[in-house]
């Protein structure tokens, strides 16, 4: 009987506090950065047991390795979240017949896609300054800052859900990108799976990086008679953080294609 009563007082806990929608948002940040650390210490388990080049690595570069390994499973998380509700939900859908604009909606599982979102680019940012630059150097953490806080304007006011979805979308790009520095550091530069992965990135990085972002802009037009009764902040947001993630995106898929010319070259 006192076991199903803790049991009873847990359940009301969560469903009442940790799931009620006033807590929500933060409850799903710090379940972000708690899934950072075991994600983390996961990766670190698992390649010093199954992975043999992992033990010969520097101890930064083995802290890397870890840091990829959360990356890499934030965006296949956020990746399948935003694809569902940009390509699938009808929560932001036209045709849904709903007394809030689009611009306005969310949901609770929008808002927990979004705060473990959040907690990782927090728990990453806070990796990157400890490590600096041996992370990443300032392009990383304005990509984080920018992302970060645009994410997180989104979560805590509701607004703009569905252009922030649109963006993450692009961390579909992310596990290519990791595992081309795992076959680096394994020695495979020359293997026909670097060849692959090279051709990988580049439609990838074309499709979530380049030819989404034109959606989003055409999306932002056509419904500008909505994005116009944002706030001013979430206003600036939805044009600033696109517009300087393209700019990035651009110059990083100039790097891409230049890498995959050298890359074919040698194979030839």
């Amino acid at each position: 009987m006192e076991i199903k009563s803790y049991q009873t007082q847990a359940e009301d806990f969560v469903e009442h506090y940790l799931l009620a929608d006033p807590f929500l948002p933060y409850t799903s940040v710090v379940a972000g950065i708690f899934l950072c650390k075991l994600v983390y210490d996961l990766t670190e388990l698992f390649s010093s047991i199954h992975i043999k080049s992992y033990s010969a690595l520097t101890k930064i570069k083995r802290i890397e390795w870890n840091n990829r390994g959360i990356s890499t499973v934030h965006a296949i998380f956020i990746s399948f979240m935003a694809l569902y509700f940009v390509f699938f939900s009808d929560l932001f859908s036209d045709q849904r017949s709903l007394e809030s604009l689009t611009v306005f909606r969310s949901s609770p599982l929008s808002n927990f896609g979004l705060g473990v979102s959040v907690g990782y680019f927090l728990a990453d940012l806070g990796m990157i300054f400890w490590l600096y630059p041996s992370l990443g150097g300032s392009e990383y953490i304005f990509h984080h800052c920018l992302s970060g806080t645009a994410v997180a304007y989104s979560l805590f006011s509701g607004e703009a859900q569905l252009y922030t979805y649109m963006v993450l979308i692009s961390e579909v790009t992310t596990p290519e990108i990791n595992l081309r520095w795992y076959l680096d550091i394994a020695g495979l530069k020359r293997s026909k799976a670097y060849l692959i992965n090279g051709i990988a990135i580049f439609f990838a990085w074309l499709t979530a990086r380049i030819l989404l972002f034109i959606y989003m802009f055409y999306h932002v037009y056509i419904h500008y008679d909505q994005v116009v009764q944002m706030h001013t902040f979430g206003y600036l947001l939805v044009f600033v953080v696109p517009i300087a993630l393209s700019v990035m995106n651009l110059m990083w898929f100039g790097k891409i294609v230049k890498g995959l010319k050298k890359t074919l070259e040698k194979t030839q």
